[in-house]
């Protein structure tokens, strides 16, 4: 049903008569007519009984006004949540986080509350992986993902944006043989137990494909998605761990031992990601046009 033919007939019963009318929505007479004319041809019904220049609404007509009312109110209200969505005033921001971009993107994420507090903040903690597949399936509209050697297939699906990079560094106890050192070459780890990550974790590639290169196979003495955890048991002497220098940094250094990684040098780019050519929501734009004036870390 044509809402244009639809809102002219309120307008006639409203104001009763159709000069009224087409004062009222700034169109001629003849105008008003032929569109309640149409409108009885496409229902194939008569709406209103006119004796000279007045009318009664016949049967037909009082449901077609009613129904009329009912379906230009729902549109109305359809335009009102639109500009909402326009104007950032409501809607919902559905980003996956890995747990170990808490810190770099807790800053952005209360920039971006700031700007827009009606956007609800639902994040999706997960590895890089399960965001990766969560992408995929359109479960979130944006995420982090790791930019690796492994991964970089990805890049035809999904288009990004920087968030974060740092080195990637040995941590260790504080009395280990590294005690005093700034960097270590890969290959002197061989011997050493390694603290990997929870299983949809990319840097377990990251790590292992590294390792493999430098000639030796990890040797795996627990696994963790935590970091804190991680180093928790790297200070207690369960293992040694690679981790991106900006959490290195937050650890007290008196319990630890830091040292950047080289043979090869390794780093941790995180990225924003979002479906190539998928349809972003208003929230969602916002959120990348944010991180974009953040420049990155």
């Amino acid at each position: 049903m044509d809402l244009r033919s639809l809102r002219y007939f309120v307008a006639v019963v409203d104001h009763q008569g159709f000069s009224r009318a087409a004062e009222q929505l700034h169109v001629t007479q003849p105008t008003v007519s032929k569109m309640i004319a149409q409108l009885e041809q496409m229902l194939d019904l008569v709406l209103l009984e006119r004796v000279g220049k007045r009318f009664t609404l016949t049967d037909a007509g009082s449901v077609v006004l009613a129904r009329g009312r009912a379906l230009l109110a729902m549109h109305e209200e359809l335009n009102v949540e639109l500009a909402d969505l326009q104007q950032l005033r409501r809607g919902e921001l559905r980003l996956g986080v890995t747990q170990q971009a808490h810190q770099p993107l807790a800053p952005l994420l209360a920039a971006y509350h700031r700007r827009h507090p009606d956007i609800e903040l639902k994040l999706f903690e997960g590895g890089t992986q399960s965001i990766e597949s969560d992408l995929r399936s359109g479960t979130l509209e944006m995420g982090s993902l790791l930019d690796y050697a492994g991964n970089a297939h990805i890049w035809t699906e999904f288009e990004s944006f920087p968030l974060v990079r740092s080195k990637l560094c040995l941590l260790a106890p504080a009395d280990s043989q590294w005690r005093g050192r700034k960097t270590v070459p890969l290959p002197e780890l061989a011997d050493s137990p390694f603290i990997f990550y929870g299983e949809s974790f990319a840097l377990n590639d990251i790590v292992a494909d590294a390792c493999a290169g430098a000639g030796f196979k990890p040797k795996i003495s627990g696994r963790s998605g935590q970091w804190d955890f991680v180093a928790s048991l790297v200070r207690l002497g369960v293992g040694i761990a690679i981790l991106p220098k900006l959490f290195c940094d937050t650890l007290p250094r008196g319990q630890f031992t830091v040292a950047t990684l080289t043979q090869p040098a390794l780093e941790w780019k995180l990225m924003l990601a979002w479906r190539r050519g998928a349809h972003l929501s208003f929230a969602a734009r916002a959120w990348l046009e944010l991180v974009r004036e953040s420049g990155g870390t």
